[in-house]
């Protein structure tokens, strides 16, 4: 079996969406991926809060690298986010991704997305569906 960090490697290549929001890949393993982000001024909305497109792609690319970690390239099939809280500027999100189940072609993932504090600021449910390729052969 090929290493998560591996494949997360293969994966940070060709993610530039990522990368351009300056996020960053803090653990990877079977099933399971947390990515950071800094709140910037430029991801504030007409509140003075992050927009919540930032906090959803953020879940979202924890989502991917997590259901990604089988060597199988896998993309969502549908998701759905529930915003608790408000994120601000200058606040540092952690989205942390789980596998909930896996079976043939499909996959579930739950995402929790906290701020510095540990505060709980958004609930992110990702369905993930596998197409043909692997990361690595």
């Amino acid at each position: 079996m090929i290493p998560a960090e591996k494949i997360a490697q293969a994966m940070w290549q060709e993610d530039i969406a990522s990368r351009s929001l300056e996020m960053r890949l803090q653990a990877i393993g079977l099933g399971h991926a947390s990515l950071t982000m800094k709140v910037t001024a430029n991801m504030a909305n007409g509140q003075k809060v992050c927009h919540g497109g930032f906090i959803f792609t953020l879940a979202d690319s924890a989502f991917g690298y997590a259901c990604n970690t089988h060597n199988q390239r896998t993309v969502s099939a549908s998701c759905s986010i529930d915003y608790l809280a408000p994120a601000f500027i200058g606040d540092v999100l952690t989205a942390a991704a789980t596998e909930v189940v896996r079976s043939g072609r499909r996959g579930i993932y739950d995402v929790t997305v906290a701020n510095q504090n540990g505060e709980t600021v958004a609930l992110f449910r990702g369905h993930a569906a596998t197409v043909k390729g692997k990361w690595i052969e």
